[in-house]
């Protein structure tokens, strides 16, 4: 064999595994990117939109939340009663300052109220120790309607 014909042969070689390259990392990306709304998923978006719209908060969109809390109710349900994930929630009823200037302000009842909403919805089974969370609460109404 000539030194031109082995040059030719792997060029082909390295074209072909680019090219396949190329379609795995397509591949790859139209499923990684893909949206899983099932039926069940749908079902419970409309349900919590439904709930949340009867206690008077803003609803968004089904798509929106089926997207966000799909079937299991994704991070809100990821054992909602611990202490790292009821630290970030009390850190959420803050006044927004940070360091030594941070302060627990009063949160609004309905606001703290949406959130058992959701967990009834999407993990109903977690509510209960959550509950107790809430009803630990010193919550007002401090929102205006």
């Amino acid at each position: 064999m000539t030194t031109g014909l082995m040059a030719s042969r792997h060029r082909w070689i390295y074209l072909g595994s680019i090219v396949l390259l190329v379609a795995m990392l397509v591949t790859g990306l139209l499923s990684f990117t893909q949206l899983h709304a099932t039926d069940l998923a749908n079902e419970k978006a409309k349900e919590l939109a439904t709930r949340l719209g009867s206690a008077g908060y803003p609803v968004p969109t089904q798509d929106q939340i089926t997207h966000t809390l799909g079937e299991d109710g994704g991070a809100v349900c990821a054992d909602p009663a611990n202490a790292l994930n009821q630290a970030q929630w009390t850190y959420g009823m803050s006044n927004g300052a940070g360091g030594p200037g941070q302060r627990p302000v009063l949160s609004d009842r309905e606001v703290v109220k949406a959130e058992a909403i959701v967990l009834s919805v999407y993990c109903p089974d977690r509510l209960a120790a959550v509950q107790d969370s809430i009803d630990d609460l010193d919550l007002r109404d401090t929102v205006r309607k």
